[in-house]
Formats: C-alpha cells, structure tokens, sequence
C-alpha cells in the first residue's frame, strides 16, 4: 500500500475530486495554503493499492493544469517594494508524495 498526498491548486481541486470518484479512487480532501504566494491549495490523501499508484497519478496529471499567474515583486520578496511591474510566475499542476503504509483501515 502507498499513501499518496497530493497537493493541488484550489481550482483544480473540484474536477480533480469528481474524477477521483469516477475512477473509484476514495480520497480525502483538505483546505491548505501555498507557501509561495499564499493562495488555497487543496491537498488530497489517498491510499492506494501497490498496483494502481500510476492510474491514481494519471488521474491527478490529467486534471491538475499548470498556469501563469502575474504578482507584485513585493508578494514574493518584501525587499522589492521598490518594484512596480507584476512579474509571471507559474503556478497550479500537483505535487505529490508517495508514501510506503504498512496498512490501511477503513470503518
């Protein structure tokens, strides 16, 4: 068994759940925040047989997309608040750890 935690843009987190469920996929969902820019983030738990690690993975690739985003340089660097132009950043996509479990138990 593995314990998959997936990090997810909050924009992505509605199609990802719904897919999750269509493929038969059980899965947590928890409200959290990026470290970057401060933005919601939903990070998902899921436990997963050995064998179906790749197809959960697919079903995260497949519904996390990544995008531009443009912020203040001040947003991300207090020290240039002398700065004025947004700068582009990349955000959104899923970041996940795969993690081994010695057991799952459901009630």
């Amino acid at each position: 068994m593995k314990l998959i935690l997936a990090i997810v843009q909050d924009k992505d987190s509605q199609q990802l759940q719904a897919h999750l469920v269509k493929d038969g996929f059980r899965s947590t969902r928890l409200p959290s925040t990026g470290g970057f820019l401060k933005a919601g983030n939903s990070t998902f738990i899921l436990g997963v047989e050995d064998e179906k690690v790749d197809a959960a993975l697919d079903v995260i690739k497949e519904n996390c997309h990544t995008r531009t985003q443009f912020v203040t340089p001040s947003f991300i660097l207090p020290e240039a608040a002398n700065m004025s132009d947004p700068v582009e950043v990349q955000v959104g996509g899923a970041t996940c750890f795969i993690l081994p479990i010695d057991k799952l138990v459901r009630f």
